[in-house]
């Protein structure tokens, strides 16, 4: 088990120093790592919705040196910053010196990981990495040597990789394939539990489920694409109404994104459901009202999953209260953290399914 830190997300320290609107100009919000066609090429394009906010612990090398990085199930690369880096981002954050670990050795191959804000640049190595206490020997990961500016608001030195090998950048083996193939986990499944309001307490745990976390049944829901974890949404409701999804659409599962993310006019449609307003970008809402906003219900593989108001209204200091809704220009559905908070969520490797069930 990993446990994990809900800390500020970038998108929070940076409405902190009144620089958020100024942030979102120069860098929209775009969420082209779900575009298939950068699998032609060895780069790993990740969305910029400046939110990745809970990270865990591991180490890499021997003796351990120790970062934090983000268990991303949208992402299959593990990088981090190394000491070769110059980037503003890697000023602030720990880096990686191979020359310190009697384990490393260089890959020999380059590494490009492309954001909506730049990219995210380096080579790759071997080394042990140290994930909830499991050794897991003879890793390959990137040491990044140029990192996109918005990387300097993120609180986690890099990012830990979750999804299937397809997706990773330069065919780079991700961790939790090696701990399969290792034996290093009893079941080849991980499971995701986020806790609500930066309380802590979530967790991430290789190897099988935590019922702490769960209340009743989990719902099995067969994957329709094994590259993320991609399932086949029926439709949305709010008040019994069909609302965004009508005749069924795909949805990935990904832990490193913090909203419900979808096309622009079925989100659209969301938010008039909810009673919400565009401002700046934002679907808005009055803060007084949220008890009365009605739910959000996504029929998933014939079962219904709801959030209500209060999992996916968001209270700002600065900005107000605004709802996790988050359009762009792509068909693929993105269900992050707004929903895996609600639902505690297992992905299973070992039957190509993710579990989902009513988070304690």
């Amino acid at each position: 088990m990993v446990p994990l830190i809900k800390g500020k997300s970038a998108r929070e320290s940076l409405e902190e120093q009144g620089l958020w609107d100024e942030y979102r100009g120069k860098f929209p919000f775009n969420p082209t790592r779900f575009d298939d066609q950068s699998l032609s090429v060895s780069s790993e394009q990740m969305t910029n919705d400046a939110d990745l906010a809970y990270f865990g612990v591991i180490s890499i090398g021997t003796p351990p040196q120790s970062f934090t990085v983000i268990f991303d199930t949208g992402s299959s690369n593990l990088w981090i910053p190394s000491i070769y880096c110059s980037s503003a981002a890697c000023a602030n954050h720990n880096k990686f010196n191979p020359g310190l670990s009697s384990t490393f050795k260089n890959a020999g191959k380059s590494l490009s990981i492309q954001y909506g804000t730049g990219s995210m640049t380096g080579f790759e190595g071997f080394d042990t990495v140290v994930v909830g206490g499991i050794p897991v020997k003879n890793q390959i990961f990137g040491l990044s040597q140029s990192e996109a500016p918005f990387m300097a608001h993120m609180k986690a030195d890099g990012i830990l990789g979750l999804a299937y090998p397809r997706l990773a950048a330069s065919q780079a083996t991700p961790v939790f394939d090696n701990m399969m193939t290792q034996h290093l986990v009893n079941k080849d499944m991980f499971s995701v539990y986020l806790t609500r309001n930066s309380e802590v307490g979530s967790m991430v745990t290789f190897g099988g489920v935590d019922p702490n976390h769960y209340y009743g049944q989990i719902a099995w829901i067969p994957l329709s694409s094994q590259m993320y974890w991609q399932i086949t949404v029926d439709s949305v409701t709010v008040n019994g109404q069909i609302v965004a999804c009508n005749g069924g659409c795909q949805a990935i599962v990904d832990t490193g994104t913090s909203n419900i993310v979808g096309p622009q006019a079925d989100i659209s449609s969301m938010a008039r459901a909810v009673g919400a307003y565009s401002a700046n970008g934002d679907n808005v809402v009055n803060c007084n009202s949220i008890n009365n906003m009605p739910a959000m219900v996504f029929h998933i593989h014939g079962q219904a999953f709801t959030l209500p108001a209060s999992t996916y209204v968001r209270q700002s200091t600065y900005y107000g209260c605004r709802t996790g809704l988050q359009s762009s220009n792509s068909d693929l559905w993105i269900l992050g953290d707004i929903f895996i908070r609600q639902y505690y969520s297992i992905f299973s490797r070992a039957q190509n399914m993710v579990g989902l069930a009513l988070a304690r």
